[in-house]
């Protein structure tokens, strides 16, 4: 008797333990988007898309300041549908895409928001300038993604930077020195090898 109530104890333990213990998602490129969009002298607000994400995302629904986010977006993924244009934000006059490939985010800090939302701190990287941001973020989903058949999670989150701060100010102020990111997210737990 002794003996079944002790194996039943250790294995609620380890199912609780399980079940709380932070989950860390591969970003999935396909279906992530990262999209700016700013003023054109007042008359339009282009938007631009950068694609080709890669990174992780740690969520713990128990714990949420132990998660994290590391995200690395590579500049040849940039489109904004007009060819020249991209080679444009490519070059040296905005981003410098030869110099600098990469924008990178890593997280500092990650807190409760409100029910399905947080707010993520951490580290933005561009043109070889770090400045801390917040993302405003929903939870949209956590589950078994239906065509992978493994636990997913998606995020959508928001923020506004000054490019300036980033050395990335050409035309500043008359094209919008403030650009709002959205960012749509759905990472999946990497299969077993």
């Amino acid at each position: 008797m002794f003996k079944r109530i002790a194996l039943t104890a250790a294995l609620i333990a380890a199912s609780t333990a399980a079940f709380a213990a932070p989950v860390t998602y591969k970003i999935d490129p396909n279906h992530t988007d990262v999209v700016a969009s700013w003023s054109h002298f007042g008359f339009s607000n282009p938007i631009a898309h950068f694609g080709q994400v890669d990174g992780s995302i740690t969520y713990d629904p128990k714990n949420v300041g132990t998660s994290k986010v590391d995200v690395t977006i590579p500049l040849a993924g940039l489109d904004s549908h007009v060819e020249k244009f991209d080679e444009h934000l490519r070059s040296a006059d905005f981003f410098d895409a030869e110099k600098y490939p990469n924008i990178t985010f890593k997280s500092t800090k990650v807190e409760a928001a409100g029910d399905k939302k947080l707010r993520v701190f951490g580290d933005l990287t561009i043109k070889g300038v770090t400045k801390q941001v917040v993302l405003d973020t929903t939870i949209n989903k956590i589950g078994e993604q239906p065509m992978a058949k493994r636990a997913a999670a998606g995020f959508d989150a928001s923020t506004t930077i000054k490019r300036s701060d980033f050395g990335v100010d050409k035309y500043a102020p008359n094209v919008s020195d403030n650009v709002t990111i959205r960012i749509t997210t759905e990472a999946v737990v990497p299969a077993a090898k």
